[in-house]
């Protein structure tokens, strides 16, 4: 009896101890499941947060690359006049009118021909002829009654060899002096060169201005009869960048001293290994003045090269002489650092927050209603910003135009803080919203320079030109070539920005460094260069202020 107890007892410490250990591993294998599941969980979030980014990306590239340039924004029927984004530049119509097409408008009084009658001139008579002037039934001649004219423009590129002949003469007494006398060799910008001040001038225009590769140039004068290598033009280049230097430097020193700047920048190839530096990826920055403006090539994107351009000690985080500098930008890290600098007061860019919203959007139907509604309020502060430039400060018109400044930016500061307390906002949305907080400080402070443009599209047209090179030959193959890239964009966009055209501008600069025997013009000989100098009196506005040159955007009715 006994031995039967022992061995039920025996078998039930065996069967408790199995039901023990199954149920131990049921409970790892639970965990396991459920760790399996919470990392699982982890990763579709981040799947989904990772498909969030990639459709905004998408949704940007595609806007880049099919759709249309403009950042204007219209007025459709279909949406009870809501503004509607759209990449078409349109201006508002009347929405119960027809849609107003491109071109003058039908009974509107024309401009007219152009006068060309300062081109040369070359006269071509063209008579009937004899047998048409006599009459066929009696052979009288015909009356000359007078005459019809008409013009035409002809485009002929002509490329000329010019041949400088030096006449020398020979002493014929026994006086004192030189037996022989020569005339002066012919002003040259290079020494011993063979292309002129004007063929250099214009090599530099159709390669940085114009944007064209070198090859295009080579075949452009081969089709015009002057076959030549891509090696000499790249010498001819090579050897004005020196030239330039001293232009260049008059019109960073000034550009550096502006108060108000634009500035922005871009990535730029230069395929020359440096040292310290790798890949080939550089970056063109550009300062906007009122008067000027600098491209600056650097291999880097940091602060140092906005400290360098604005002589800002790094040690003691201010401005030389105590001066105060406005600086347009966008949100980019390195001018968020220097907005710290003393005397430094940022303005961030209505448009690039505008352009959060856009993409926001353009990637997620649900939240397009809600895109349209803040680009009409970021709409209703530009029309409240421009009446303010338009009108005499004190005027009535200038009080009811910061008046609906400031409702403007009430109306958005309530509307964020209402929006970013919405627990189901969606996370894009979110996002933009936080961009927008964090920003706030920055984009309000316009209301304090109500004569500055609200974002910073001076600074990206400026970009434009380069972009188009960039487009078109890929970068710079040599250090010296981006350098002078550089240089040359900030020589023509300042000339423009007073009134000169490019060409002609470098053509009369490199003719004086001609004369002056293949050297750079100095002192008082330099000073009628700077194109800023022939009317220093002149207070007009700056060209980028003038709301009337920015129809950036389209102002929409409020929500």
């Amino acid at each position: 009896m006994g031995d039967v107890s022992s061995s039920l007892v025996v078998d039930a410490v065996a069967e408790v101890a199995y039901w023990r250990e199954r149920a131990e591993r049921a409970e790892t294998r639970l965990a396991e499941v459920e760790a399996g599941l919470a990392e699982a969980g982890e990763r579709f979030v981040a799947a989904e947060t990772r498909m969030s980014e990639l459709s905004e990306q998408v949704a940007v590239l595609s806007r880049m690359l099919f759709g249309r340039s403009s950042e204007k924004t219209r007025l459709t029927p279909d949406r009870g006049g809501e503004a509607a984004e759209s990449d078409r530049p349109e201006t508002r119509r009347d929405l119960d009118g027809p849609e107003r097409k491109r071109g003058q408008r039908q009974g509107s009084k024309g401009h007219g021909r152009r006068d060309y009658s300062h081109l040369d001139t070359r006269e071509e008579v063209h008579d009937v002829p004899a047998e048409a002037r006599v009459c066929a039934c009696c052979g009288l001649e015909f009356e000359r009654l007078g005459s019809e004219t008409s013009e035409q423009v002809d485009w002929q590129v002509t490329i000329t060899r010019v041949v400088h002949r030096r006449l020398r003469y020979r002493r014929r007494c026994d006086c004192p002096g030189p037996r022989t006398v020569i005339a002066v060799p012919a002003p040259n910008p290079i020494p011993k060169g063979r292309f002129t001040a004007s063929f250099l001038a214009r090599l530099l225009y159709d390669k940085y201005v114009l944007g064209l590769p070198v090859y295009r140039i080579v075949r452009a004068l081969a089709a015009d009869g002057l076959p030549v290598a891509e090696g000499t033009v790249c010498g001819a280049l090579r050897s004005t960048a020196d030239l330039l230097v001293p232009l260049e430097s008059a019109i960073v020193e000034r550009n550096a001293q502006a108060g108000h700047v634009h500035a922005d920048e871009t990535s730029w190839r230069v395929y020359e290994q440096t040292e310290g530096k790798d890949g080939y990826r550089w970056w063109l920055w550009v300062f906007l003045a009122d008067d000027t403006a600098v491209f600056t090539m650097d291999p880097t994107r940091s602060t140092a090269v906005l400290e360098r351009h604005f002589g800002i000690d790094r040690t003691d985080q201010t401005l030389p002489a105590g001066r105060r500098l406005v600086l347009s930008t966008d949100f980019y890290t390195a001018y968020q650092c220097l907005a710290r600098v003393e005397g430094v007061d940022p303005l961030w860019c209505w448009a690039h927050i505008r352009r959060y919203f856009i993409r926001a959007g353009d990637a997620h139907v649900q939240l397009r209603y809600w895109r349209d509604q803040w680009v009409a309020r970021i709409a209703d502060l530009y029309v409240g910003h421009r009446a303010m430039a338009v009108a005499e400060v004190g005027s009535v018109e200038h009080t009811q135009a910061q008046e609906s400044f400031d409702q403007a930016l009430a109306t958005m500061d309530t509307v964020r803080r209402e929006q970013a307390a919405i627990y189901s906002l969606h996370p894009a949305a979110k996002k933009v919203l936080a961009t927008l907080d964090r920003e706030w400080d920055g984009l309000t402070r316009h209301r304090d320079f109500p004569d500055i443009a609200l974002d910073n599209n001076p600074a990206e047209r400026a970009l434009r030109t380069p972009v188009v090179g960039r487009k078109n030959y890929y970068g710079s193959h040599a250090r010296w070539a981006a350098d002078l890239a550089a240089r040359v964009w900030t020589i023509t966009a300042t000339a423009e920005r007073n009134g000169r055209e490019p060409l002609a501008y470098l053509t009369e600069y490199l003719q004086a460094c001609a004369t002056a025997g293949g050297k750079a013009p100095e002192g008082q000989a330099l000073q009628r260069f700077l194109p800023w100098l022939p009317d220093p009196s002149d207070t007009a506005r700056s060209h980028d202020d003038d709301p009337s040159l920015d129809t950036t955007i389209q102002p929409g009715p409020a929500p």
